[in-house]
Formats: C-alpha cells, sequence, structure tokens
C-alpha cells in the first residue's frame, strides 16, 4: 500500500508536507516522509571466514560500536542539530572556567591554614570573607554546566530517535523486521531505553574525561611545585625522589585503575545480558495484556503465570551476576576514596615536621592529590556505567543494522524486489508475472499474472498455507521480496481490512477514523457509518475515551473496520478475512451493505467462506505447490439461487435510485 497513491495518505502526506514538525535537536518533517537526516546505511563489515567463532563475535561487537557512532556523529553534521556545536563549546569553556575557580579554592585552603597556623586573624577573617565569591562562582559555573550538559543529551537523543524512528516507519520496516532474521528483537525497547542511555552518557564521559585532563594536568603542576623532591636515608646513602607526590598518585592510580580493569572484566557482557532479559521481560508482560481476552477466555493464567515467573527469574539471575561485579568494583573504589586523603598527609609529613612544608602547604598537597587521584580514578568509579553504555549502544546498533540490511535489499536486485507501478488502460490492479518469496529467496507464491477491472468483486480462495495472505501483503507492498510487479491505477485509492482490525487508544470516533484524523469527518458522518454496520448501539459513546481494543469483541472490531471503509470511501478494497469474526447473517448485511453504500468500488476477498461467493463475480484460486503456490483457476462465478436474488435486488434499487 505504501507505493499507491490513495486518497486518505495523500491528503495526510500533505498536511505533513506544509506543517514541520518541532522536535527537541532539529526541525523534522512527518516520519512518514523520507528522513533526510539519516546516514546511509552502511556495508556491514562482516568477519573472514578463517577466523574463529569467538574471534568473529569480537568483530561483530566492535563494529556494533562503530556502527553506532556512524549514526550518532551525524547530530554534530551539516545536517544535524544547529546548536549542537554551540552547546558543546560552551559545556566545554564552563569546564575550563570550573577547573580554574578549583584551583582558586585550592589556592585558598593553603592561604587559611597557613593563616590559621600564625595566628594571623585578620587573614583569616579576609579569607572567610573571600571564600563567598569563590563558592558562589564555582556553584554558578556547576549549574550552567548541568543545564549545558543535559540540553545536549536531550537534543541529541531527540535528534537519533527522530531518524531511526523515522527510518523504522519507512516502508513499512517495522513489519518486516518481523520476516528477517536478525538481533533486533524488542525494537520499542530498543529505541526507548537503550537509545536513552546511548545518547546521555558518551556526554557525561566526555565532560568527566575533560574535566579529569585538565583537573589532573592543573593539579600535578600543583603538585610537583609544594612537594618537591622527597629525600630519603636508605642504607648509608641519600636518595632523592623528585616530585614524590605526583609519582605516587600516578601510582596509585594505577594500581585502582588496573584492578577496576581486572575486576570489572565481564560488566559489559553482563549489562548486554541484563538489558536483554529485562526488555524480553517486559514483553512478556506486554503480550499478557494485549491478549488479554484470549488467555482469560481459554483460562491460561497458570501457563502465563508460569512463562511469566520463568522470564523474571532469568532477570533475576543476571541482576545476581551484574550484583557481584558492582561488589567487587565497590569495594575497589570504597578502598580507594578511604586511602585518597590519607597519603598525601603521611608523605607531606616528614617535610612538615622538619619545616620545610607549612600547615597550609600541606593541606593544598592533600587537596591537590585528592582532585588528581580523583582524575586518574574516573574510571574506577564510571567502570559499570560505560559497560552499560556499551551494551545499550551494541542493542541500538543492532537494531540500525537490521534497517541497513532492509534499506539495502529496498535498492538492490540480490533477492528480488516486487515492483510497483501503475496499470495500463482501464484495469483497477493488475499482477504482472508476480512472484513472491521470503528473505532467503525461498517462493512462496510464483508467477502470478491477474488483472481486476474496476467494479469487479473478486474472491481470492485456496487451502490454509497456499500464500493467500502473503500475496495480499505483496499487493499492499508489506511483503517486498519476489519478482514481477503489482500495478494499480493511477490516482486511486486503496484500502486495507485486515482479519484482526487494530483499535487505536482514545476515543471512539478516532478508531472509526483511523487512520485519518478523527475530526476529518462530523459527528453525524460517524455516527451514520457506525449505525450502518451494526454499531448504533455505540453511538452515544463515541466521544468517550476507553480500552475500546479490548472492550470491543472480534465481531464488533471487524464491523467496526467496515465503518472506515464506509469513511474512506476508496477505489480498490482489500479484506483478508475482514468478515471471520462474523456470523453469517452478519457477514451478509455487512457486504450487502458495502455493496449498496460504495456501489463502484473494486473488491480483492481472501476468504475461506464459500458463502461469500454470492457477493463476488469472480473467483481465484491458488494451489500450494512444491516451489510455490501457483494461480490454478480463474473463473467467474455463477452466484446461488439467494445470491442471485440479492444481486438483482441491488440492481433494482440502484435503478430506482437513478
Amino acid at each position: 500500500m505504501s507505493q499507491t497513491k490513495t486518497r486518505q495518505k495523500s491528503a495526510r502526506s500533505k498536511d505533513r508536507r506544509t506543517a514541520e514538525v518541532e522536535i527537541e535537536g532539529h526541525d523534522a518533517k512527518a516520519m512518514t516522509e523520507d528522513e533526510d537526516l539519516a546516514v546511509p546505511p552502511p556495508e556491514a563489515n562482516e568477519p573472514g571466514l578463517d577466523v574463529t567463532p569467538e574471534e568473529a563475535e569480537q568483530a561483530r561487537k566492535k563494529y556494533l560500536l562503530e556502527r553506532f557512532w556512524i549514526s550518532a556523529r551525524g547530530y554534530w553534521s551539516r545536517n544535524g542539530d544547529k546548536l549542537a556545536w554551540p552547546f558543546t563549546i560552551g559545556l566545554l569553556a564552563l569546564i575550563l572556567m570550573n577547573v580554574g575557580f578549583q584551583y582558586g579554592i585550592n589556592v585558598w585552603n593553603r592561604s587559611i591554614f597557613d593563616a590559621i597556623e600564625k595566628r594571623d586573624a585578620h587573614t583569616v577573617y579576609i579569607l572567610s570573607i573571600a571564600f563567598l565569591p569563590l563558592v558562589a562562582g564555582n556553584a554558578s559555573l556547576v549549574v550552567a554546566q548541568v543545564f549545558l550538559r543535559m540540553t545536549i543529551q536531550r537534543r541529541w537523543r531527540s535528534w537519533m530517535t527522530t531518524s531511526v524512528i523515522g527510518r523504522w516507519l519507512t516502508n513499512g520496516r517495522y513489519y518486516q523486521l518481523n520476516l528477517v532474521s536478525g538481533d533486533h528483537q524488542n525494537p520499542e525497547a530498543r529505541i526507548a531505553e537503550d537509545l536513552r542511555v546511548a545518547t546521555e552518557s558518551p556526554v557525561d564521559f566526555v565532560a568527566g574525561v575533560t574535566t579529569a585532563f585538565l583537573s589532573a594536568a592543573t593539579f600535578i603542576v600543583v603538585l610537583w611545585t609544594i612537594g618537591g623532591a622527597l629525600t630519603l636515608p636508605l642504607g648509608g646513602s641519600i636518595i632523592t625522589i623528585p616530585g614524590f607526590l605526583v609519582i605516587t598518585a600516578v601510582i596509585y592510580a594505577a594500581i585502582t585503575s588496573t584492578s577496576m580493569v581486572f575486576i570489572g572484566r565481564h560488566f559489559v557482557e553482563l549489562s548486554e545480558r541484563k538489558n536483554q532479559t529485562e526488555a524480553e521481560f517486559r514483553y512478556t508482560l506486554t503480550r499478557v495484556r494485549e491478549n488479554g481476552e484470549s488467555i482469560a477466555l481459554l483460562g491460561g493464567e497458570d501457563e502465563e503465570r508460569s512463562g511469566i515467573d520463568a522470564t523474571f527469574a532469568n532477570v533475576l539471575k543476571q541482576w545476581a551476576l551484574l550484583t557481584g561485579q558492582h561488589m567487587r568494583t565497590a569495594l575497589v573504589s570504597q578502598g580507594s576514596s578511604l586511602f585518597a586523603p590519607v597519603v598525601p598527609v603521611l608523605l607531606c609529613a616528614p617535610k612538615f615536621l622538619d619545616g620545610s612544608m607549612t600547615l597550609g602547604q600541606v593541606m593544598q598537597a592533600a587537596s591537590a592529590f585528592a582532585i588528581v587521584q580523583g582524575a586518574f580514578g574516573w574510571l574506577v568509579d564510571n567502570y559499570p556505567r560505560l559497560a552499560d553504555w556499551n551494551a545499550s549502544a551494541r542493542r541500538i546498533a543492532s537494531l540500525m543494522m537490521s534497517l541497513d540490511g532492509l534499506e539495502r535489499a529496498e535498492k538492490s536486485d540480490a533477492l528480488g524486489r516486487i515492483s510497483h507501478g501503475q496499470t495500463d488502460g482501464a484495469a483497477m490492479l493488475s499482477l504482472k508475472d508476480l512472484s513472491v518469496s521470503l528473505d532467503d529467496g525461498t517462493a512462496v507464491v510464483k508467477e502470478t499474472e491477474v488483472a481486476i477491472e474496476a467494479g469487479e468483486r473478486v474472491l481470492v480462495s485456496g487451502e490454509s498455507g497456499s500464500g493467500k495472505s502473503t500475496l495480499v501483503r505483496a499487493i499492499a507492498g508489506l511483503w517486498p521480496w519476489g519478482e514481477g510487479s503489482v500495478n494499480f491505477h493511477p490516482d486511486k485509492s486503496m484500502f486495507m481490512l485486515p482479519q484482526r482490525p487494530y483499535i487505536p487508544s482514545g476515543t471512539l470516533r478516532r478508531a472509526t477514523a483511523y487512520p485519518a484524523a478523527a475530526d476529518r469527518w462530523t459527528l453525524t458522518e460517524i455516527k451514520s457509518a457506525l449505525e450502518k454496520v451494526g454499531l448504533g448501539h455505540l453511538n452515544n459513546r463515541v466521544e468517550e475515551e476507553a480500552p475500546w481494543d479490548q472492550t470491543l469483541s472480534g465481531g464488533e472490531k471487524q464491523r467496526l473496520a467496515f465503518a472506515r471503509l464506509l469513511l474512506h470511501a476508496p477505489d480498490i478494497v482489500v479484506l483478508d478475512e475482514a468478515t471471520a469474526a462474523l456470523d453469517e447473517k452478519s457477514q451478509d448485511k455487512i457486504m450487502e451493505t458495502i455493496i449498496r453504500e460504495l456501489p463502484n468500488v473494486t473488491v480483492v476477498s481472501v476468504a475461506h467462506r464459500v458463502e461469500l461467493e454470492a457477493f463476488h463475480s469472480r473467483k481465484i484460486t491458488l494451489e500450494r505447490r512444491k516451489g510455490g503456490a501457483k494461480l490454478v483457476s480463474d473463473i467467474d462465478l455463477i452466484p446461488r439461487k439467494g445470491g442471485r436474488k440479492f444481486l438483482a435486488s441491488l440492481l433494482r434499487r440502484r435503478r430506482k435510485s437513478t
């Protein structure tokens, strides 16, 4: 259907082309439009055949991070957010100024303790007053830094989310992902949660690393200047260690960081497993909610509880393993934080006791050592978050790679693509040498040739598994793989009625008008459509918001779909078992209504019920065969007696009305 020109879609597209949607991070056109911000899909970097499975897995994980950055860095590109670079430069400038204020506080620390040591009350009072603007300036910079950092995160996430959703919704890819293999399970969780983590953490990391680098560079100079050289007697000789405080800080940080890397080497793998099990648990609960009626009617609560418990047990297992990692890293982190303030004081104590260091210098050295140690130990404190980011970035990159594959397949002839064009002459719909296959090339339907004229009502029949529904998806443009073409009359509209109609959230009016806007038709028109399909008893609830997907029965949902059909009044309608939930009498009334209200509509029906033959003028039969189903008959129907009377009565009514 994405390839056809429909009244409904044309109107919707026109509205969306004229009204740009303001998305934080950029102005983006509606997501059904081609996403011009998306980076063209790169070629997959497949490992060679001579590598081991472990090496192949490592190469895959490395490429996933590369794939994430291919798209993510577009935020700072020419087509990205116009405020990306100003905000980024502003954040770096604030970090630099903040380090300057930290140095000022460090110098103040030395001065105040020197004044206390000398019992200089005047200087102590002056420095106490000077401390207030230092604190105010530092606090203001921190607040501004938080604002810019979180704004960049929010806008980057918005830009990325808009881009990924745009690609996900284009050309029915959200549906096609269900038909192809790949690591893209639970895409909604990846877009909502993993994309959030994947865009938040890098900003924190860059800000943290920049702060750590500038702080380390600044206060290493302070340590070197204040500490000087340490002279130690050893075996009758004198050993001089220049910059002993700096050397100690580096060795101390190297020990803690190495310990963290060794202890937390499994963090990334465990974070990936935890995120995947969490997504599976959410999906299991969502499935129960979506299929609540069927489960309740079958009494499947115990079986569903068993499945939920098993999925949740896996979540708890992964959390337990991750808890062990957090405990080990917490041990290193806590031990480091306790030792860091004490070590410089102990090292400086001999020089203070021999008078070569003042109390202020000792305290300044202790403060500088703690800052340097904090800078060097940045990895110690952030390794768990780095592991979480790694896992989330790979999961969103896996979804991107699956979308890449679909996008490349749309432009490639390797597997064959069903083309969509326009019919020749007066035919409303034609299938020319149409073959439908799976994404691996396996044929489902072979070499179908059909031409349907305006006003024809064609019934497509065949045993289960013969490819009828697949053929319908190919006609709608949802199934891309195969050969041949599906052609529609230019400027004609098509409407699809699946067996399980989608009922959006909101009011019944919105559900009836879907996929058009709820206010496209008046309340009177909406109620009239509901009345004609046997849902008049709901007219007093048209403006009511309720869980209609759970409230309406299967038959009522199908009636609602026919009400939509009456409102949209298309030129072609494709019915895929659209009356399966109705009894025969209700089915006859619905079909009679459609033929009466839309006398010129072209109908393509997929159904098993032979009673529907009375409402169709032609029957096509598919037969399942080895190598793909084939069209085995195409006949004009001879209506049954009841059907003949029915059609005759309709013709009489039409003549009277004209």
